[in-house]
């Protein structure tokens, strides 16, 4: 990152600050419906990177099907998604400029 302006590792910063604390958030919300577990073996999945295990892998383990796994991540996906579009919201004047603002997220990611 030597090349970033002040600003712009401020937004990365900003931006990787506020995934964690969704992701923290949705954690929470597993553990509350009991399934810590799960989420802590599907967290990996999240980011859509790949993982070191596979869902058939994952699911074995869990004494899950492969499409039950595939399923619980779309969910948990889905869920984190709402949650990044929530706290957001807390961000911004209009509902309107949550898309944008989102987008601008994952610009500060890329540069």
């Amino acid at each position: 990152m030597p090349n970033l302006s002040i600003e712009k590792i401020y937004e990365r910063q900003w931006a990787l600050t506020l995934l964690d604390q969704v992701f923290t958030r949705l954690r929470e919300e597993c553990a509350a419906a009991g399934k810590a577990q799960l989420f802590e073996a599907l967290g990996t999945f999240l980011s859509g990177e790949k993982s070191a295990e596979s869902y058939v892998e994952v699911a074995t383990r869990l004494g899950m099907t492969a499409g039950s796994v595939q399923v619980a991540v779309h969910r948990l996906r889905r869920r984190y998604g709402e949650l990044l579009r929530a706290e957001i919201a807390h961000t911004v004047s209009r509902s309107e400029e949550i898309d944008e603002e989102i987008r601008h997220l994952f610009a500060a990611l890329r540069d």
